[in-house]
């Protein structure tokens, strides 16, 4: 395997998360949605390994391929696509950092299949949207 990167594959994108404290699993939709402890208003991370009838635009029937959705900063967001989202976006195409095909506006960023350096930087962006959602919860349950 001299030269090649190695995937991260979807199986070890789970138990990653899955290891964030308070980190919640939820399977709907054909979805693993994520949350911080108690909050199931807005998922800060999601996988989905399975075209569905609302979702079909990153091919996933093909074998081995998930998508992982990440909710960042608006910062991160604008690092990463600059002030204009790009106009013309490969959905399908591998190991690439784009905006969410779908939840753009609310700073949802997805990658299909990560791998090498942008495997890491997927970690650290699930760290950064795990950190949002913690936050986001611990001033809810302040304000209760």
């Amino acid at each position: 395997m001299i030269g090649q990167k190695q995937v991260l594959s979807q199986t070890e994108v789970e138990a990653f998360i899955g290891r964030l404290p308070d980190a919640q699993r939820v399977d709907a939709f054909g979805y693993a949605l994520y949350f911080v402890g108690g909050d199931r208003r807005l998922p800060f991370a999601t996988i989905a390994s399975s075209d569905s009838e609302f979702d079909n635009v990153s091919n996933l029937e093909r074998e081995g391929v998930y998508r992982l959705n990440i909710g960042v900063s608006k910062e991160t967001f604008r690092r990463l696509f600059g002030e204009r989202e790009p106009q013309v976006v490969d959905y399908t195409e591998l190991d690439v950092f784009m905006p969410h095909p779908h939840y753009s506006r609310q700073h949802f960023i997805c990658i299909l299949n990560p791998r090498g350096d942008n495997a890491e930087q997927a970690k650290r962006l699930v760290e950064e949207a795990h950190s949002i959602a913690a936050a986001r919860w611990k001033r809810k349950q302040k304000g209760s």
